[in-house]
């Protein structure tokens, strides 16, 4: 294993898959279990508020379960990779969808007996569940060698494309299944998606790690967190998952604040996640072809672009046109920055260096959840868009000095 001089490894040679075969196995079990995983999201999101109102005493604290979905998402990360690390992708997911399963059954019984603080604790456990799903593409890294693993991660997230069907289709169908509690026949299919995965997580078959690489420790992780490899990706990372949350969960009150329906508002945000995981079908070939951070940069070049957009003006055409750039924008930098991350550790590290980046990420789109309300209220949807442009701008000039330092350095053996 050889070194830049910023003492980033130069390869990564995690442990591959025995054939072809079982790469694409993998890969289709993730996709798979990604589809029904990441459809409890926004089960939780699009009902969270409403079922907070019907169960909450202070109006206030409505949008509360939501938040803490997305604190208990954060949070979970890095117990969810050192499990990971510890049991192995099987047995670590397999617990993922077990909580899973349970936090739909907690929150649709805080629904029947009325508890606000049951259903909070409901989609409070939801977030170590979530964190589970988000890892999968990870999983996909790891079992790829190098030169497919943008493809692989592209095509895990294919799954957020049909899961944006799924989770919404089980709300309709569900949602008046109990006349006495509203809503909680959608958490008990929340429960159900949970359980469906288990026996596609049995047939993942990720080769274990060697003894050494599991008992190893690698870099200090402090030390892999100052070089400027990470740094620049999780900026990346963090700036294109954070913006894309805060304005996708300020959209809709800014749309209906302007006089456009509630209907309107729903199909907006249904058009931006169609955007967010419709290019997956060719992200990983356009990283393939014109490397991981071009394609990041134009993901936040597009991002930028759609705060431009939302500044033109407040009809419905400037909404949607803002909300569809964001998606794509989004597919490009978190997928990019995600394929970057492989580069920042070796086998022995992944587990930690996942893990701080996604409490990273996640952990900032916690505080905007909590924020973007308030912000939206105090300084504006326009406000909102300009303050996005400068983040966009130090991120870019952050990638493209990495770019400049790796075509600086020599080329190792």
């Amino acid at each position: 294993m050889t070194r830049t001089s910023d003492g980033n490894p130069t390869t990564t040679p995690a442990y591959y898959p025995e054939s072809e075969n079982r790469l694409g196995r993998n890969v289709a079990v993730l996709t798979a279990t990604q589809s029904l995983g990441a459809a409890s999201p926004p089960i939780i999101i699009s009902l969270g508020g409403l079922v907070g109102q019907m169960l909450s005493s202070n109006p206030a604290l409505a949008t509360l379960p939501v938040s803490l979905f997305n604190l208990g998402l954060a949070l979970s990360t890095i117990p969810a990779g050192l499990l990971i690390r510890r049991l192995g992708h099987r047995y670590a997911y397999l617990l993922g969808a077990l909580m899973g399963c349970l936090a739909g059954l907690v929150a649709a019984w805080g629904i029947y007996q009325g508890s606000f603080l049951t259903f909070c604790v409901g989609t409070s456990v939801a977030g170590f569940y979530a964190a589970c799903v988000q890892s999968y593409r990870f999983a996909a890294a790891d079992a790829a060698p190098p030169a497919l693993r943008s493809k692989a991660i592209s095509r895990i997230m294919l799954g957020g494309l049909v899961a944006a069907i799924i989770g919404p289709q089980i709300v309709i169908w569900t949602r008046d299944t109990f006349v006495t509690a509203p809503f909680a026949g959608s958490f008990l299919g929340q429960a159900a998606l949970a359980v469906l995965v288990m026996p596609l997580i049995l047939l993942l078959k990720i080769p274990a790690v060697s003894h050494h690489q599991n008992t190893a420790t690698g870099r200090p992780l402090a030390q892999i967190a100052r070089s400027p490899a990470f740094i620049v990706t999780a900026s990346a990372a963090v700036v294109s998952y954070g913006l894309m949350a805060f304005i996708m969960t300020a959209a809709p009150m800014a749309m209906v604040s302007c006089g456009f329906t509630p209907g309107q508002a729903a199909l907006g945000i249904q058009w931006h996640i169609l955007a967010m995981f419709g290019p997956s079908f060719i992200t990983g070939h356009l990283i393939a072809r014109f490397g991981k951070i071009v394609i990041t940069a134009l993901g936040l070049v597009l991002t930028g672009l759609s705060g431009l957009i939302a500044l033109q003006g407040l009809e419905l055409s400037h909404f949607w046109g803002s909300l569809i750039l964001l998606g794509i924008g989004w597919n490009f930098g978190f997928i990019g920055a995600t394929a970057m991350l492989t580069d920042c550790y070796e086998p022995a590290e992944r587990a930690k260096v996942q893990s701080l980046n996604d409490f990273l990420v996640f952990g900032t789109v916690a505080v905007a959840s909590f924020s973007s309300g308030s912000l939206l209220t105090s300084s504006g949807w326009d406000r909102i868009n300009t303050l996005m442009l400068p983040l966009v701008t130090v991120v870019l000039l952050m990638l493209g000095w990495l770019a400049w330092q790796k075509r600086r350095q020599p080329r190792h053996a």
